[in-house]
């Protein structure tokens, strides 16, 4: 009775706010093609990450992983680091 396990989204960013305790807001940017003049265009979403330990800086670039709905807008969960920012 092994069940598979649904695959898991995996999103990169750059943390932009601090938005209460054990959340993160991470801008991610991704880039598509216009329809009407098939030129390369930014896209850009926020996303709000819950971050259990509070260990994320403003201006690090994180990862995070889909899991189940938290609250109302969190449904990803800090991964790890990738490169550590500078916080002004």
């Amino acid at each position: 009775m092994s069940e598979k396990q649904a695959h898991k989204r995996v999103i990169q960013g750059r943390v932009v706010s601090k938005a209460g305790d054990k959340s993160v807001v991470i801008l991610v940017e991704r880039k598509v093609v216009h329809e009407k003049y098939r030129k390369i265009v930014k896209r850009f979403k926020k996303y709000t990450i819950h971050d259990e330990s509070n260990s994320v800086k403003i201006g690090d670039v994180i990862s995070a992983i889909e899991c189940k709905p938290i609250s109302k807008t969190k449904a990803f969960r800090f991964k790890e680091i990738i490169t550590a920012g500078v916080e002004l």
